[in-house]
């Protein structure tokens, strides 16, 4: 064949395969009925509608698409459910199908090539990991083991705001402290990260806790940014925000650290021989990782990867929901008095507050879950993806898309809630809702196959926290400053802390001797 003729027959069987495979995939897109949606621009789809609070701007276009809404960023497409009801078809009536997770670029850099519980695919390894943190790490009996520690570290805060006395605090750092206190001896054996006086011999903390704060805050802005290699691989390589060079130094620091974890807990196993017990989850990791009849063996990195995950994980969602609890009492101060005044009925002033006062106190409990309903601490829940096509209230969610529940747009539903927009705890008096995951008007921490394992200890740590807070101290806005000035603005990170951190003024309330604990 004469080389012009060859160049005209492979232009038609070019052009023919075009029009087939235009024909094909029309055809095949008008097979599907999809969940309506704003029509995406060439390349980056409809990533330009959102603004500095995804959840909030996706709200709105719920408002004008519906419950479930079909979105595409860059080229991955994206389904939001924006109510109860769609939140149940996607958690539980099909949660199979929806139980993996997308391979975003943090997980890779950060979660130790997606090995961590948060952003594991879904397979044999998560349902392992799930079990065991079921059955091993947070399990009724474990989390009565640490009673203790949860009780000291209250006292603890307690004692350092005591010394704050009339001055006025960062709460945020306060509250921080209690919880990575708590977290870090439970999950660690003890505080790696504290300000100690280094005597002789001592060696200098790994971490202190300014510079944990600065790993934390990273670790949930890289977690909450949109990375645009996730949605547009052919720009993956250049990393033009710079976000996975970040990812590497922040995976760097906090390996460092986590190496130093396993290596202490090495030493005391080697040093202890028969004689060794598990004392703290870590122990019990890496007991579980030299067992051969596990399902799927765990490498010391995956150890990491799920150590990282229970610290960070309690960490900064729990101070931020006691933050935003107390931010709005200060904004409700009858609210604040109400709490006050069931404190003081059910404790009364010669005493602190104990887990074992927590069912008695049901306004603390109705606070709790106003805050999670307003101020819920992953506003859009980490992502789910479509593991197979499936049919979602008479629409069809294609494999490989990727789905986000708006907990926050459920959150503000006025078919759900009365005056949605105001902060009254009297409604959770008056409507028993459950937060393990199978009343879906209120998820704070998911429901299904990838709900949080450790949702019963973080209510623990709040409640406990949160109660001890309001009966231990008098609180009040620093000087000069109104509840009209109390600025109530968000931030969207992968959690949703207040832009601004709360400032308060602080005055004992209880004798003296009752802070000297801990």
């Amino acid at each position: 064949m004469e080389l012009p003729t060859l160049a005209a027959f492979l232009a038609i069987v070019l052009g023919l395969a075009l029009f087939l495979g235009t024909l094909l995939l029309h055809r095949r897109r008008r097979a599907y009925n999809l969940p309506p949606g704003p029509k995406p621009w060439p390349i980056i789809g409809n990533m330009n509608l959102m603004g500095e609070l995804p959840h909030s701007s996706i709200h709105e276009l719920s408002k004008r698409y519906g419950p479930l809404m079909q979105l595409r960023f860059g080229s991955l497409p994206v389904v939001i459910a924006a109510s109860a009801e769609m939140a149940k078809h996607i958690l539980k009536i099909n949660d199979a199908a929806f139980s993996d997770r997308p391979r975003f670029a943090v997980g890779k850099y950060i979660a130790y090539d997606c090995s961590d519980i948060l952003w594991s695919p879904y397979g044999p390894y998560l349902r392992q990991t799930r079990r065991i943190c079921a059955a091993e790490l947070f399990s009724t009996k474990r989390l009565q083991s640490f009673d203790h520690i949860r009780d000291e570290e209250v006292r603890v805060m307690l004692r350092d705001l005591r010394r704050a006395s009339g001055r006025t605090v960062r709460l945020r750092d306060t509250l921080q402290m209690l919880t990575l206190g708590v977290i870090s001896r439970v999950v660690l054996g003890r505080k790696y990260v504290e300000e100690e006086a280094a005597g002789e011999g001592a060696s200098p903390p790994v971490i202190t806790p300014a510079g944990y704060r600065e790993m934390v805050d990273e670790f949930f802005v890289l977690h909450g940014a949109f990375n645009i290699g996730d949605f547009i691989p052919w720009l993956d390589w250049l990393d033009l925000q710079g976000y996975v060079r970040r990812m590497k130094k922040l995976s760097a620091m906090f390996d460092r650290f986590l190496e130093h974890v396993l290596d202490v807990h090495n030493e005391r196993r080697r040093l202890e021989g028969e004689r060794f017990a598990a004392k703290d989850m870590v122990d019990v990791l890496q007991d579980l990782a030299d067992d051969p009849n596990l399902e799927v063996q765990l490498s010391r990195d995956n150890v990491k990867a799920i150590t990282q995950d229970l610290i960070i994980g309690a960490t900064d969602t729990s101070a931020n929901t006691m933050e935003w609890a107390l931010s709005e009492l200060l904004k409700n101060p009858k609210i604040l008095a109400k709490a006050t005044d069931e404190l003081n009925n059910v404790i009364g002033p010669d005493r602190l507050a104990t887990e074992k006062d927590l069912p008695h106190l049901p306004y603390i409990d109705a606070i709790l879950k106003e805050t999670m309903r307003v101020h819920p601490a992953a506003p859009m829940l980490a992502p789910h993806l479509a593991r197979e096509d499936t049919r979602v209230d008479g629409y069809d969610i294609l494999a490989g898309t990727a789905v986000f529940i708006n907990v926050w747009s459920i959150g503000r539903d006025p078919a759900l809630w009365d005056a949605p927009e105001e902060f009254r705890p009297e409604r959770f008096l008056e409507r028993k809702i459950d937060m393990r995951g199978q009343d879906f008007e209120l998820l704070p921490f998911g429901s299904g196959r990838r709900m949080c394992p450790g949702y019963s200890l973080a209510m623990k740590v709040m409640a406990l926290g949160l109660a001890n807070l309001l009966h231990g101290f008098v609180w009040r806005l620093p000087e000069g400053m109104t509840v009209e000035d109390l600025s109530m603005e968000e931030t969207f990170f992968l959690a949703m802390p207040r832009k601004f951190p709360l400032e308060a003024t602080v005055e004992p309330r209880l004798p003296a001797h009752l802070y000297l604990g801990g």
